[in-house]
């Protein structure tokens, strides 16, 4: 089963109007339309800042906590997103508002993307998974917080990149140039979707979004969701 959503559409509209490449800038709004704009030439970050409802954060405090070491990871069909999500979450005890809510990016991802597949992953982390700033490998990822800090990520101005991987000859981020200062860092709050466009993405090699897990606050858990291309 899929959720129909008008995403086809606005995805056409912004291939055939993407404008040439040029300096990376990134696209965010408070709708899911924005999220069409990762194909635009010059765009590797795009944000749907989303606001979760009292309600549903509330519940995801109570899934952490009956679930403190999840670390899952599944294959979703496109034709049968629904299914998957439940089948996956519900045995946890996630309920059907945030079941439905991860369904609907799921489908959203598969949609924008014309996948038959995405990856799955669902996480709660109590310290950063990536601690330092770096790019991925692959077309695009989406990225949300449900619970805790969101991730941090850079400007495509503000970054050298040489000093990314062993070009920091050994050094910390804050010590080897990669930025001038921390004020560079810009912070995913908890809710919003991200697309982070990356190294894979055809034509985008050396501009993928340079990014990092948060530094963790003492005991803070988050539940971090990600979606990725699959065959």
């Amino acid at each position: 089963m899929s959720i129909a959503t008008p995403l086809h559409n606005q995805v056409l509209w912004n291939e055939q109007h993407a404008g040439a490449f040029g300096e990376m800038t990134y696209s965010q709004g408070n709708e899911y339309t924005v999220l069409p704009d990762i194909y635009q030439d010059n765009h590797n970050l795009v944000v749907w800042q989303r606001t979760l409802s009292d309600e549903l954060i509330a519940h995801v405090a109570h899934c952490i906590a009956e679930n403190p070491r999840l670390n899952l990871e599944k294959g979703i069909a496109a034709n049968a997103i629904v299914e998957d999500v439940n089948a996956a979450l519900t045995p946890l005890g996630f309920n059907a508002e945030l079941t439905g809510n991860i369904a609907s990016l799921v489908d959203m991802f598969c949609c924008l993307f014309d996948l038959k597949r995405a990856g799955l992953r669902l996480k709660v982390l109590e310290q950063a998974m990536c601690p330092r700033f770096h790019v991925d490998w692959v077309p695009c990822r989406l990225v949300t917080t449900f619970s805790g800090t969101g991730t941090q990520w850079i400007p495509h101005d503000k970054v050298d990149r040489t000093k990314l991987g062993t070009g920091n000859k050994g050094m910390p981020d804050d010590k080897s140039g990669l930025y001038r200062d921390a004020s560079a860092i810009q912070v995913l709050s908890s809710g919003d979707v991200a697309l982070l466009k990356g190294e894979g993405w055809e034509g985008n090699e050396g501009m993928g979004l340079v990014h990092r897990s948060p530094p963790n606050n003492a005991n803070e858990k988050r539940l971090l969701l990600t979606l990725d291309f699959i065959s």
